[in-house]
């Protein structure tokens, strides 16, 4: 791996999603969810981290220090006990707490700082802990600092830039589970649930201090996060998603490590707004895009990709 970023980032995402569902709420029959006091729709951090991770996985599959951690039918135990191999400790995830505590204590009265040698091996190995940082519960459970790893990108939650107004559809289901439900009906109905169009905005943060002193973020992840987000749409297709893409991805970069202005200002300066005359947004054109570079604070750059 290459050395540490040296720079703070903000970067604002820009995407959108035509007759699709981007995120389902589960404690709403997966409708999309939406902020009940304004409309806006919303997508959680979680979800789109988890299409970054699909997108590295995939483009880098099998290569040395771009495992996920967090995986479809991986137990993180599995991921745990690998690091805890390389100082010598097998099985960890398996022990009670005070035989795993024990272990490590051994090992450390034979000179191995445990700590250090399992978080690098962590931080090594896995793009999202070295990105996103991760609570690890076997770490956790043998008392060691690394088992609540504070990763140096954070992302908010994207909000739409106008409400939306989701819509449910009744579809028809020919596929009929028992023979006793064919003998008495040839199909069934069923529901979906979808926004005809939205163009959501999502905030990020990229701390270069703490790439440095915790996770070893590196100049080659950083182009490899780049990539992700602009394509983490592109290996993610189903029905239930609709048409969803990057649309614009839009980055500040500082000059120091510690940064040259509030992010909020940063952000202050991407307006999103729809042009005259479109009263229901339908396609990404409907929008003008803008970024007030003059505005920018001495020492930060913007860069437009997408």
């Amino acid at each position: 791996m290459s050395e540490p970023i040296k720079n703070r980032y903000e970067f604002v995402v820009l995407f959108d999603v035509e007759n699709g569902n981007p995120n389902g709420d589960p404690d709403a029959g997966n409708m999309p969810r939406v902020d009940p006091e304004t409309g806006y729709g919303l997508v959680t951090d979680v979800c789109l981290k988890r299409k970054i991770r699909n997108f590295v996985e995939t483009a880098k599959e099998g290569e040395p220090g771009y495992g996920i951690y967090i995986k479809d039918g991986t137990p993180l135990n599995t991921s745990d006990n690998a690091g805890f191999s390389s100082v010598g400790i097998d099985g960890a995830a398996s022990m009670k707490p005070e035989d795993l505590k024990k272990a490590v204590k051994k090992r450390g009265e034979e000179g191995v700082d445990v700590d250090s040698r399992v978080k690098e091996f962590m931080c090594g190995n896995f793009f999202d802990i070295r990105t996103f940082g991760a609570v690890m519960t076997t770490m956790v459970k043998g008392n060691l600092n690394c088992g609540q790893i504070r990763g140096p990108v954070q992302l908010g939650f994207a909000r739409s830039i106008d409400p939306i107004v989701p819509q449910e559809v009744t579809i028809t289901r020919v596929a009929i589970t028992t023979e006793a439900d064919a003998e008495k009906k040839g199909t069934e109905m069923g529901r979906k649930y979808i926004v005809p169009y939205a163009l959501y905005r999502c905030e990020g943060y990229i701390s270069a201090n703490l790439a440095r002193r915790v996770t070893g973020f590196s100049e080659e992840d950083l182009e490899l996060l780049w990539q992700a987000i602009l394509n983490m749409f592109e290996y993610d297709r189903s029905a239930a998603r609709g048409k969803m893409a990057v649309r614009e991805l839009i980055v500040f970069k500082h000059d120091s490590e510690l940064g040259c202005a509030p992010a909020w200002k940063l952000f202050d300066t991407v307006t999103v707004t729809k042009k005259e005359n479109v009263i229901s947004p339908r396609a990404y054109s409907d929008y003008t895009v803008t970024v007030d570079e003059a505005a920018l604070p001495a020492g930060v750059t913007c860069t437009r990709m997408g």
